[in-house]
């Protein structure tokens, strides 16, 4: 075995600063739109573009996770404002990057290299019986007919079968959109809104074809703008590219190779988040297991200390924290999780866990928070974890400035 540093078994350059745990938290936080004042002007169009890439799922408890992203940072933004921000013509798509997201209009030219991708591939893991055919029937409804979903057209899942036993029509508009060829340009009642590309995506990106490097560069630079500072493993997961394509495009990217104290793996950070130390007011607030925050499991634990699973597929009797656990952000640390449901206008929180009585003040302002912008006026707690931080919580709920007296902090008794 090779008793090479990792630096240079990886051909990694030498780094050019050293940070602490504590600073490359900041950081990433700060380049998360989560430490400082939030950019209110640029409002959820802004998020979007900070990010770069806003994880869709199709779980909806306190809300879906595409609005918890904003709302995460920007606070109370109306929900409606959310949606039009996302699906506005023009202004953002929705392709496979970290999953399936949306994702800034302005990056669509750097998606080329995996529609490139799927056309060699020349498949997906269905096949069609007459792709041309197909391909072409859906193209042209789409150029007469204007846009419109898989339904709109006939598409569906074989009857009786599973999921991915799809229709030819089903199979041809999802290929369509691998390749380019379609986008989808919003979702109405969740469902894709297709239409053609050549007639979605203004006319400049459309006709733009940078190669796959040019791609990949312009990816990896995101990446490391959006997290602030990351390794190799890291700036791959954002956008689900491979570590030998990372490799070939880092340096190019204009990110600066750096060493963090205690994560054992050289790292890169943007060079705008060295320009100053990080510094501004914490957001206290619940993050959806589907933040970029939080989406990658290995990197959360490296920067926070904090395991987190999505228990939702979990079986009941197994779970830990709850169907949608969602992590508690308090102070800049990832304080404790709470898993949300609505009955009426109350919003239960079906169970709590801290880390500490500390925490306390911060979930109970979190809970209010959340509860106020999904139009709840009371807030239900069934179970706390530690059980002695239960009244501590019901009195500092029931201490907080609701607007009447219809809004409660409510616990089971003791």
């Amino acid at each position: 075995m090779s008793s090479l540093p990792y630096e240079q078994k990886q051909n990694v350059p030498p780094p050019r600063l050293e940070l602490s745990a504590d600073e490359a938290r900041r950081i990433a936080l700060r380049a998360q739109g989560l430490l400082g004042a939030p950019d209110r002007r640029a409002g959820v169009r802004g998020v979007l573009r900070a990010l770069g890439a806003v994880q869709l799922d199709t779980i909806s408890v306190l809300a879906r996770s595409h609005e918890l992203i904003p709302y995460a940072r920007l606070g109370a933004v109306g929900r409606p404002a959310v949606e039009e921000a996302y699906w506005g013509r023009g202004t953002s798509f929705e392709y496979w990057s970290h999953a399936a997201c949306v994702l800034p209009i302005e990056e669509w030219p750097l998606f080329a290299f995996r529609r490139r991708e799927y056309a060699r591939r020349g498949h997906r893991w269905h096949r069609m019986e007459d792709k041309e055919r197909s391909c072409a029937l859906v193209a042209r409804r789409l150029r007469e007919e204007g846009p419109l979903t898989a339904s709109d057209l006939g598409a569906s899942s074989v009857p009786g079968g599973t999921w991915w036993d799809w229709s030819e029509t089903k199979i041809a508009i999802e290929w369509l959109l691998d390749v380019g060829e379609v986008v989808c340009v919003e979702r109405r009642g969740w469902k894709r809104v297709y239409d053609l590309a050549e007639r979605a995506v203004p006319a400049d990106l459309h006709a733009a074809d940078p190669d796959d490097d040019a791609c990949l560069t312009a990816l990896v630079a995101r990446a490391g703008r959006a997290m602030g500072v990351a390794t190799r493993a890291d700036l791959a997961d954002y956008h689900r590219l491979r570590a030998a394509q990372v490799d070939r495009v880092v340096e190019a990217a204009g990110l600066v190779p750096v060493r963090v104290a205690g994560w054992g793996r050289p790292a890169w950070a943007d060079p705008a988040a060295l320009a100053g130390p990080p510094r501004g007011r914490h957001r206290t607030t619940l993050l959806s297991p589907f933040d970029s925050l939080v989406w990658d499991r290995p990197r959360t634990e490296r920067i926070f200390g904090f395991t987190h699973r999505l228990e939702a597929y979990v079986p009941k009797a197994r779970r830990v924290h709850g169907y949608f656990a969602m992590p508690l952000l308090a102070g800049g640390r990832l304080v404790g999780r709470v898993d949300p449901a609505r009955e009426g206008r109350t919003l239960v929180a079906r169970q709590i866990s801290l880390e500490g009585p500390r925490y306390v003040e911060a979930a109970a302002r979190a809970l209010a928070e959340a509860a106020a912008w999904v139009g709840c006026d009371s807030v239900a707690v069934e179970r706390v974890v530690p059980e002695e931080l239960a009244p501590a919580l019901g009195s500092a709920l029931r201490s907080l400035s609701w607007p009447d007296e219809k809004h409660s902090g409510q616990l089971p008794p003791p």
